[in-house]
């Protein structure tokens, strides 16, 4: 499991060795096995491919992850209320019956061991003080560990025993909003790489109490970039950017240039408002992050 790797690097890794020139099939295979160290074959269903290589692994797959995350109950159930939940710290460790005080020793422990990083709010790119108030959200440095915890390890005793019937329906009612994060972070990769004349220096996500927003970055000049990412079966409409338009307004981010991801295109009016203030973009821009 590649804990040590940036997400691009993860990326550029799980493309190289497994031969993907369709980025769409890229990203839809990396969001499960992304940071898994094997080989899979894409022209096989994805779910089969999960049964194949993690749920028929199961035993000698926990032996590692538990070798990596110290295997204790608590930290376990933390991961997957971050994994299953919004990655807000106070209600991953709602989720796992915790105290916040006592979640966060585990939290310190597992970004000790390289299981999970802490996200703040990029309240500064809205010129906003009291970032403090706004709680922090954690982060999996893979997304096959984000996988395992939202889907494998809270229904371990039925996999274990070969019986997947769980696994598939939870599965199978998480895993469309599931991907949207992934996405994002791919999103926020090729961002900083589609920017060469004026560079992008800060960047993450923004968000408070009311609003939240995919990408916020600033660039070396002071521009400041806003986005959000859907990985949805259907088409972006101008509904959208307007949506995006409203949450920057209420947030005093003075935005230079929006940003839309879609995993399924744009509708042909948005695609006619594209311009320097307005970048659109599709999974095959993720081809980008392998050059």
């Amino acid at each position: 499991i590649l804990i040590d790797q940036s997400t691009k690097n993860q990326f550029r890794i799980f493309c190289k060795e497994n031969q993907i020139e369709d980025m769409e099939i890229a990203v839809k295979y990396f969001i499960v096995f992304g940071g898994l160290n094997i080989k899979i074959d894409t022209t096989k269903p994805l779910v089969e491919l999960i049964e194949k290589h993690i749920l028929n692994e199961y035993t000698n797959l926990r032996y590692e992850i538990n070798t990596i995350s110290g295997g204790y109950k608590v930290d376990h159930a933390i991961l997957t209320g971050i994994a299953q939940g919004d990655r807000r710290t106070n209600s991953s460790f709602k989720r796992a019956f915790v105290s916040f005080e006592e979640g966060m020793k585990c939290v310190e422990k597992l970004i000790d061991r390289g299981i999970i990083e802490i996200e703040s709010s990029q309240h500064h790119l809205a010129k906003k003080r009291g970032d403090d108030k706004v709680a922090k959200k954690l982060l999996f440095t893979t997304p096959f560990l984000r996988f395992w915890f939202a889907f494998v390890s809270p229904i371990y005793k039925g996999i274990k025993e070969k019986d997947y019937k769980e696994f598939y329906e939870l599965y199978e009612n998480k895993q469309a909003e599931f991907g949207n994060f992934i996405f994002e972070e791919l999103a926020m990769e090729l961002l900083r790489d589609s920017f060469v004349e004026d560079p992008v220096k800060q960047f993450g996500k923004y968000w408070d109490e009311k609003t939240e927003i995919d990408l916020v970055a600033k660039t070396t000049s002071g521009k400041i970039i806003a986005g959000n990412c859907k990985y949805i079966n259907s088409k972006i409409k101008k509904n959208e950017l307007n949506k995006l338009k409203e949450d920057c307004k209420t947030t005093d981010l003075n935005v230079d240039t929006f940003v839309l991801f879609s995993k399924s295109g744009f509708s042909s009016e948005l695609k006619s408002q594209k311009s320097e203030t307005l970048k659109l973009f599709t999974p095959k821009s993720f081809k980008l992050l392998l050059a």
